[in-house]
Parts: structure tokens; C-alpha cells; sequence
């Protein structure tokens, strides 16, 4: 497979291999989220945003496997380094029982794994002076720990936004407000307050703002003399810089601002929730980067092919045995793919082609709907390579995910009506225009269908 000549091509899909597998698996798996009927033949012939599914059909990936893939698929940079040492079992050990070298120094060694992971991301956050640490195997892992440790600091109280989503973990689920079925039935954290989250001027004038008497929606409610909320117990602020299930919205630069005045007002715990928005995602390390906000903790997974909690000494609980894992720090593989995903990142410069390409991709999109070639389709917003398209109604998101999907391109719903684009990090300017090109086919061919 040529990365630099390969389309998409598309019989039948899926086809009668794909429909097999399918059905063989539910006659096993608990009801879960599944998008497509599609199935990646992941010995079959992959690169960059293209891959094979199981009846030969060649695909164009704009999902990243919801930015899990960050790199695409057979990153040379990955390969060559997997390839480049004989695996041992087990891959994964009990981490925090003991320690793991990869041979050589530990600043030089044969191959990085979770020590040299850990030291990656306190560089990655040394602007926020954070030092330390806590790896974990998933994204609603991190949350959990980021949220024991701003309540092992003090405070029962917290505040979550409306359309967040932090993980579907108990104590990530608290903190949920995208959709009712994620919670509903389930028990969860007391205390967490949830608040508006403004993403446009509207927004942030109608829905944040007040005449009250700390001018915002929180300040009003942590004010010394008239609030209901006493600042003392709050032991943490959780949000996403960009919310990813609730829709792409990027939170408002004043809204961030307002938050960041609280912070230091009254000593507030931010949390960050990098999961599907770090790793170079938005054309930055992390989202939070582009906003004026100070996080005290940063959560990420997903592209880092581990979960971390990434924070400084004086909130870490310093008590052995407050935070442990049996995997924790463990998964060698996967730490030495995160470690060579964020090498890959700054060593190819694709933090300035996740701009670039996403100014591409974004002006492509808006020139579209501008020039009404995008029917139904209202506005394109997000960062970098985190984008989406929202549509006047659910019903046309989904028949154009469904035309996409025939026509070769993966894209995947987010919010009540958008549909999200999360293009390889190292994707080129060929690429980016031919999935403009199937997308708005896409668009067209759903409206004759909604007819």
C-alpha cells in the first residue's frame, strides 16, 4: 500500500466476512457501543489514515480510533522500533511491585518503557510546574486518580459542566452531564455540582455571566457573604478544554479566565481532562495550552496508549499505598508506544502540521457551507486536528455517516447533531483534501436521501 497514491475503495460494506465476525462476536460481548459494521483486518495492509477491513475494502480512517491511533496506522517511527527487539512474556507486570528496565541507562536506555514515559510527560507540563506521575491503563482510570487526589488534599464538594464526559468508570460517571443514559441508575459521588459551559459569546453573556455578585455562575456561588458553597470545600473544578462526547465545544477564552480568577481567588484544584483533546491533538501538547488557564492536574490516555495523572508533589497524597495499581505502570508495550508516539510528535514537527492541516481541512469545510455546498451543515468548530461539523438535525448526522461510510471515509457522531473529524496527526495535504472530498460527497448524498 503507497500512502501517496492510495484511495479508498469500496465494494460491498460490509460484506459477507465483516457480517460473520460481527455476528460471532455479540454471541459473546456485553451490548456496548459499536458505530459500524466494520471490521479491521489488522493483518492486512494499513498505513497512515487507510486501512483494510476483512473483505478486502480499503478506508480512509478519520476517527484515529477515537485519537487512540494518534500516529495513524504503521507508523515507521513505531514499527521500526518494535521490530527492532525480540518480545519477552509477560508484557505486562505488576508495576508497582516492582520496576522495569529496558536494558541500558535509564537516560539512555535500549528501549523506553514507563520510567522514561513518566519523565516524557513532566517535561511535557513543566510550564505548570508539574513533577510528578501516576500511570494507569485508561483514560477514566486517570480521572479516578486525579479526583482521589484533589480530595485526598481536602474539600467533598466539586463542579462539573453541562455536555461533559470524563469516563464511564463510577466516580468519572459523577461527573458526566453529555447524556442521561451514561448515568442513569447508577450511584455516584455526592457533592458534584454542575454548571453552564460556554463555548460561544452568546454562551458566555447568556448562560455565565449574571448580575450577581461575583459576576459568574461559580463566583456567585463560592461569594464569601452571599454564595451557598463554601470555597473551602470545593476539592476540585473538572472540565475538558474541548468537550469531545459533548459535542466539540472549545470552552470560551473568557470563560477560562474567569476560572483561572477563581483559581486563585480561593486556591481552586483545576483538572484538565487531555484524554481525546492532549498529545498534540488541538496543534498544541495540550488544549489547555491555548487557553489562559492554569491546570493543576492533567488526565490523558487515549493517544498515549496509557492512562496518566499528571500533577505536582504538594497534591500527590505523599502516603504510601493512597494510590496503587496492578497494572499501574506496568504495560511495557504500551508505554514504550507512548513514549515513541510523543517522540515521533516533536521529532516530526506534528504539532505544526496538526495546525496546518487542520486550518486546511476546517477553511475546506466552511468554504462549503459558506458556498452552500455542505446542505445542513450549520458550522465547523474545534482545533487542530480535533474538528467537527454540526448539522441541523440528528437525523442528517447520521445519514451522512452512513453515505461517508459507503464511499470509503470513517467518521463518528459526538453531541446530539455533530459529527467529528480526528484525522492521523502526521496526515498530509493529499489526504485531507480527498476526505473533504468523500465528506461533502457524503453531505450531498444525504440530503437526496432525506428528500
Amino acid at each position: 500500500m503507497d500512502r501517496d497514491t492510495v484511495e479508498p475503495q469500496v465494494g460491498t460494506i460490509p460484506d459477507e466476512r465483516a457480517r460473520q465476525w460481527v455476528d460471532y462476536h455479540h454471541e459473546f460481548a456485553a451490548p456496548s457501543t459499536y458505530v459500524y459494521e466494520f471490521v479491521w483486518d489488522a493483518t492486512a495492509e494499513a498505513v497512515g489514515p487507510f486501512c483494510t477491513d476483512v473483505d478486502g475494502n480499503v478506508l480512509l480512517d478519520f476517527t484515529s480510533h477515537v485519537a487512540a491511533a494518534p500516529l495513524g496506522y504503521n507508523h515507521p517511527a513505531i514499527r521500526e522500533k518494535l521490530e527492532a527487539f525480540d518480545l519477552v512474556d509477560p508484557l505486562k507486570i505488576a508495576g508497582q511491585d516492582f520496576y522495569v528496565s529496558g536494558g541500558g541507562s535509564p537516560d539512555d536506555p535500549d528501549f523506553p518503557g514507563p520510567t522514561q514515559l513518566m519523565d516524557r510527560l513532566v517535561a511535557m507540563t513543566d510550564h505548570y510546574d508539574m513533577d510528578r506521575v501516576f500511570l494507569s491503563n485508561s483514560g477514566a482510570e486517570a480521572v479516578e486518580n486525579a479526583i482521589k487526589i484533589c480530595y485526598a488534599a481536602g474539600g467533598h464538594r466539586a463542579f462539573t459542566f453541562d455536555g461533559a464526559f470524563h469516563g464511564r468508570t463510577l466516580g468519572a460517571l459523577s461527573l458526566n452531564r453529555s447524556k442521561a443514559v451514561h448515568r442513569r441508575g447508577y450511584p455516584e459521588i455526592p457533592g458534584v455540582v454542575s454548571v453552564p459551559y460556554p463555548s460561544t459569546d452568546a454562551e458566555y453573556e447568556r448562560r455565565w455571566r449574571t448580575d450577581g455578585p461575583g459576576g459568574n455562575v461559580v463566583a456567585d456561588k463560592l461569594h464569601p457573604e452571599r454564595g451557598v458553597i463554601d470555597p473551602e470545600e470545593v476539592a476540585y473544578l473538572v472540565l475538558e478544554p474541548i468537550q469531545g462526547e459533548g459535542g466539540y465545544r472549545v470552552a470560551h477564552p473568557e470563560f477560562a479566565r474567569d476560572l483561572e480568577e477563581l483559581r486563585e481567588r480561593y486556591d481552586l484544584k483545576i483538572v484538565a481532562d487531555e484524554i481525546q483533546s492532549g498529545i498534540g491533538r488541538t496543534g498544541e501538547l495540550w488544549a489547555v495550552d491555548h487557553l489562559d488557564l492554569t491546570p493543576d492536574v492533567i488526565t490523558a490516555g487515549k493517544g498515549l496508549r496509557v492512562g496518566a495523572t499528571i500533577s505536582r508533589s504538594d497534591v500527590f497524597p505523599a502516603e504510601k499505598s493512597r494510590l496503587s495499581s496492578t497494572w499501574g505502570a506496568g504495560d511495557v508495550i504500551a508505554s514504550l508506544q507512548g513514549v515513541l508516539t510523543i517522540d515521533t510528535i516533536h521529532e516530526r514537527n506534528l504539532l505544526a502540521n496538526a495546525r496546518e492541516r487542520g486550518r486546511q481541512l476546517r477553511e475546506r469545510l466552511e468554504d462549503a457551507i459558506a458556498d452552500g455546498d455542505a446542505p445542513g451543515a450549520l458550522e465547523v468548530r474545534g482545533r487542530g486536528l480535533m474538528l467537527a461539523v454540526e448539522f441541523d438535525t440528528k437525523e442528517r448526522r447520521e445519514a451522512v455517516i452512513e453515505a461517508a461510510f459507503e464511499r470509503g471515509l470513517l467518521t463518528l457522531g459526538c453531541g446530539h447533531k455533530t459529527l467529528r473529524l480526528l484525522p492521523p496527526l502526521s496526515v498530509t495535504e493529499r489526504e485531507i483534501d480527498l476526505g473533504a472530498k468523500l465528506l461533502l460527497e457524503a453531505v450531498a448524498d444525504a440530503e437526496s436521501r432525506l428528500e
